[in-house]
């Protein structure tokens, strides 16, 4: 694996994720770190907030900064829009003063219907938050009860009434398919809606059952009254179908995006490029080292006290040159332009696209897989033993993307 400490110590962190956790209650799908606050609580009434907002500026103090300035940030949760306007200004002005913010940096806040007012989401605006992600899910009341969102209908239609009168320049919707008791009746008529709405971007997930969620406690994947596997691939279908034929760009697995709007931020997560991440459960990846903050705010609160103390040294995971070559593949096989094979060479050996070529061979003759040139235009290799080095790697549309999981692990198996 060639080239590694060159290929790191040339990447500069310019982007910063800022985990938010609070949360008016836990969604049954949700394995995210967060804290209840209450059905009832409103954006940044209670202490323990203000409490969580300053220990999360002593980290981002405590943090080495780079030459460079942060391109990108991202609040995300939790529930973002909790926090007031003077919070989150403090939260920015910290993140400015210890690694300067560039004039022209995406600015994104997750926020959730019927947590936000007009005025706040001003303020939110006249900081530089820049681009809104609204958790919307689903559109049927029902659906919303059934996973435990504090939202119905009547507040998304007035959350998006707040995001075109404040002008918010980018506006995300996010949609999950494979609910309970989601029919196919169901999740065409929130697609149809979305396109009504006509966001910048749109974020489409299929349901998953993580263990330690309520949904992965009481349902089976594929079983009632959850849709059957087959359904939700409709659904997935379906969802290409729908967004593409209007102008949006399936620049991802589960992203869409018209011209010149796709997330900037996340890009960094899928060029596997490093980041900063701040706050109770953040992952940050930079100077070729991963780690992952405490899940809960006790935890998290103790571990900046000794972070504070050891002036700024924080336990990490290096990253080897095997794992980046399958954060490479995992993540770059995300992106509908997939990964340049002469960058895969080049980092890795040309010796890897033989192997690589052995993992994906069967999904290339079932059309899952494919190479397209310069021009864009699919490449014969049904008689090569591996692949060229010139052109991209990439998962085909949709079928490719469906499958993903399949294909993926078996390049883990043979390349892990």
């Amino acid at each position: 694996m060639r080239n590694y400490e060159k290929v790191c110590d040339s990447l500069r962190v310019s982007a910063a994720y800022v985990h938010i956790p609070f949360c008016r209650r836990r969604c049954y799908y949700c394995d995210f770190p967060v804290s209840v606050v209450g059905d009832k609580a409103t954006q940044g009434t209670s202490s323990m907030i203000d409490q969580y907002v300053e220990v999360l500026c002593q980290e981002i103090n405590i943090t080495l900064p780079t030459t460079r300035s942060l391109d990108t940030v991202f609040f995300g949760g939790g529930t973002p829009s909790l926090l007031t306007v003077e919070q989150l200004a403090k939260i920015l002005d910290t993140l400015d003063r210890r690694f300067g913010i560039a004039a022209d940096a995406e600015i994104s806040m997750e926020m959730d219907p019927g947590t936000f007012t007009k005025d706040q989401l001003r303020g939110y605006r006249d900081l530089g938050v820049n681009r809104v992600s609204l958790g919307v899910q689903a559109f049927q009341d029902k659906l919303l009860s059934n996973c435990g969102r504090t939202h119905d209908s009547k507040d998304i239609v007035t959350a998006i009434e707040l995001i075109h009168q404040v002008e918010v320049p980018e506006f995300s919707l996010d949609l999950i398919s494979g609910l309970p008791d989601q029919t196919l009746e169901q999740w065409q008529e929130s697609l149809e809606i979305t396109v009504k709405i006509a966001p910048t971007h749109i974020s489409s997930y299929d349901l998953v059952l993580e263990p330690v969620t309520a949904f992965g406690r009481q349902y089976t994947s594929g079983t009632k009254p959850l849709p059957t596997d087959e359904t939700t691939a409709v659904m997935y279908r379906l969802a290409q179908q729908v967004f593409t034929s209007v102008g949006y760009e399936h620049y991802e697995i589960s992203n869409y995006a018209l011209p010149g709007h796709q997330c900037r931020h996340n890009r960094v997560y899928w060029e596997n490029r490093p980041y900063y991440g701040f706050g109770m459960g953040a992952a940050s990846y930079t100077q070729g080292y991963r780690f992952t903050r405490p899940r809960t705010r006790r935890e998290y609160y103790a571990w900046v006290e000794q972070l504070v103390q050891a002036g700024g040294v924080s336990d990490g995971s290096p990253t080897t040159s095997e794992d980046v070559l399958l954060e490479t593949l995992m993540l770059g096989l995300r992106l509908a332009e997939g990964l340049s094979l002469s960058m895969l060479a080049e980092r890795f050996g040309e010796n890897i696209l033989e192997q690589i070529w052995t993992a994906l061979l069967q999904y290339y003759g079932c059309n899952w897989v494919e190479v397209v040139g310069d021009n864009g235009e699919r490449v014969n290799l049904s008689d090569a033993q591996r692949l060229p080095v010139a052109g991209r790697l990439r998962l085909t549309d949709p079928d490719g993307f469906l499958f993903s999981n399949t294909i993926l692990a078996d390049l883990f198996d043979l390349l892990g």
